[in-house]
């Protein structure tokens, strides 16, 4: 896929799909199968492979190679499939090289392992992931990784085949600022969380990775329709019934964004299987508190 045509394709939600694991560490290939099929059943932009919330830092990169090929294979076409990059040069340009080759249509390029470089490394590091294959690349602000308007100016001057910026701090002050600076050679994506969205499309972004899609792929699509319609009443009370006290749990802890998420999908009838450290997983009483939501969320699965 061209990276133009990558770009005119994300609007509305990007999946992004746990990796589940087995009990003995493995990749569940057929639990990650299964958990797609609801997610495909909606009207989802794109599915991202191996990202955040399929915990990419825990993967080697045969695991990683995995996870695309069979989100490729069970995608099958119906929508782009993004694969996760990162770690250092290196390892990133090999994992967007194989994730090509396996069928990807573009590259979401994760923050160095080192952090805080001096820009002319920073702009050295995002290059070479680019230079690794002529798919459409997503950089993903996160972590300690918050460039200035002016550092994103630059990336995209530099890299002919950067499409897209995802926001994945929720620093809504530094986007508008960055998209100011920046105007229309990106495309925006509000990356920081589903409760974001209300914040995110007040500001005229369109488009937003969901990791609720794990668990209620309708309740993310339903969250575009009424944000982008400005239905914000009924965004207000899907807001405060479901994804805050959900996002209020997923900050207690460090990887709770991913624990919350798999303990849920194991719940629902999902397959979400442990997290690899440094993740932990939920405890008793959260493991309750998520038991007891499954009724509200249950329609929405």
């Amino acid at each position: 896929m061209k990276p133009s045509d990558l770009r005119d394709k994300l609007k509305g939600v990007i999946a992004f799909p746990i990796t589940p694991f087995s009990a003995d560490d493995s990749i569940n290939v057929e639990g990650l199968h299964r958990n797609l099929q609801p997610v495909l059943r909606q009207p989802v932009a794109a599915v991202v492979a191996a990202a955040g919330t399929g915990e990419l830092y825990s993967l080697t990169p045969a695991e990683h190679l995995a996870v695309v090929k069979t989100v490729v294979e069970e995608v099958n076409g119906r929508v782009p499939v993004i694969a996760g990059a990162g770690f250092n040069p290196a390892i990133a340009a090999q994992l967007a090289k194989q994730a090509a080759d396996a069928g990807a249509s573009g590259i979401l390029a994760f923050p160095p392992y080192y952090p805080s470089p001096d820009d002319e490394g920073v702009f050295a590091y995002y290059k070479s992931i680019a230079a690794a294959t002529p798919l459409g690349m997503l950089i993903y602000s996160r972590d300690w990784f918050a460039p200035s308007a002016a550092q994103v100016e630059t990336l995209a001057k530099e890299i002919p085949t950067l499409i897209a910026w995802k926001d994945g701090q929720g620093d809504i002050r530094r986007y508008q600022q960055i998209r100011h600076r920046v105007g229309d050679r990106l495309h925006w994506v509000g990356g920081a969380g589903d409760d974001m969205v209300p914040a995110y499309y007040s500001m005229g972004i369109r488009a937003y990775t969901s990791s609720i899609s794990n668990v209620a792929p309708r309740l993310s699509v339903r969250l575009h329709e009424l944000a982008s319609g400005g239905h914000s009443a009924q965004l207000t009370q899907l807001m405060n019934d479901l994804v805050l006290p959900l996002y209020a749990l997923r900050s207690r802890r460090k990887g709770y964004e991913v624990s919350a998420m798999k303990a849920m999908m194991d719940e629902l009838g999902l397959v979400g299987g442990k997290v690899r450290p440094p993740l932990v997983e939920l405890k008793p009483d959260e493991l309750s508190m998520v038991r007891g939501w499954l009724p509200k969320w249950k329609e929405w699965v």
